[in-house]
């Protein structure tokens, strides 16, 4: 089977990816897309994870009914139009299958899928494309590196040793696939006692010598454990400053 590259609706195009589901890796992509859009930027945000798609749920948007079939292909050019919420332009599987409803394509026709979901989608002009991958290194992840021109890729781990061993698996994926990775996000980085201040280590955290901080990885980020982020209600400091850092390292 051959599917030619799919060519993106972005300037740039980011794969956000981690080595282990929990890591909060949706949450931080839609804090980051709605940073980017808050500083003036036109975002689509592709929510590639078919097989659990949580962005829709995130935002409270959910499908109840069952879709009764989804063609790949249509003859009369028939384009998907994507849901904007915050000045964000999403477009995920969850629009397009009940909550409830199994994905229902063999891997062998996911990257006819993933060209559906990027390239018939009316984005318009966007700046900035971001791809909430599936967790690990499956095939979804290896076509989309192969079939998607990428401006660079950005992980996302927790402080605890396991989350490390997977993201380093990813980070190996990345290499092999000539994918620029632009950093790492460390999430659910302690908590913040909201009475006394103290902060406090919820998971083991790593150790250094463990970390994929030693294999030339550079902390963006981290994120403390912090109700708010599911609750979207403005957008965090900490991403208004990792979309800054973002912009510069992709700026021409």
């Amino acid at each position: 089977m051959f599917v030619s590259a799919i060519e993106s609706p972005a300037r740039h195009t980011l794969a956000v990816t981690s080595g282990k589901g929990g890591v909060g890796k949706s949450t931080i992509t839609l804090n980051l897309a709605l940073a980017l859009a808050e500083r003036g930027s036109s975002v689509g945000l592709l929510d590639a994870d078919l097989y659990g798609p949580d962005i829709p749920a995130m935002l409270g948007l959910a499908r109840t009914r069952d879709a009764k079939r989804w063609s790949v292909w249509s003859k009369d050019g028939a384009r998907l139009i994507p849901i904007e919420r915050r000045g964000v332009k999403l477009m995920s599987a969850g629009f397009l299958l009940g909550d409830r409803q199994v994905m229902p394509w063999q891997s062998q026709t996911l990257p006819f899928v993933l060209r559906q979901l990027v390239h018939d989608v009316e984005w318009g002009a966007l700046d900035f494309l971001l791809l909430d991958l599936p967790p690990g290194t499956a095939d979804l992840q290896a076509q989309v590196f192969e079939l998607l021109p990428l401006s660079g890729a950005l992980l996302v781990v927790g402080p605890q040793d396991v989350a490390h061993l997977d993201a380093k698996k990813v980070v190996t994926l990345l290499r092999e696939a000539n994918v620029r990775v632009l950093g790492a996000v460390e999430n659910m980085s302690g908590l913040v006692c909201p009475h006394c201040g103290e902060r406090l280590d919820v998971f083991p955290p790593v150790t250094p010598e463990r970390s994929i901080w030693q294999d030339g990885i550079e902390r963006l980020a981290s994120i403390p454990l912090d109700p708010a982020l599911a609750r979207l209600n403005g957008v965090p400091a900490a991403f208004t400053e990792l979309a800054e850092t973002l912009e510069r390292r992709l700026a021409p």
